[in-house]
């Protein structure tokens, strides 16, 4: 794998897992997201 895309594949990895990470920071986005998943079944 090219160096340049190892560094974009590890850079958005971390991206995610930042991402990840802040929303379990924020319970009440969670519950909210959980309920609109659930009103669609």
């Amino acid at each position: 794998m090219k160096p340049g895309v190892k560094f974009l594949f590890y850079a958005l990895m971390l991206g995610l897992f930042a991402l990840v990470f802040a929303m379990y920071g924020q319970p009440d986005f969670m519950m909210t997201l959980a309920n609109q998943l659930w009103s669609c079944f």
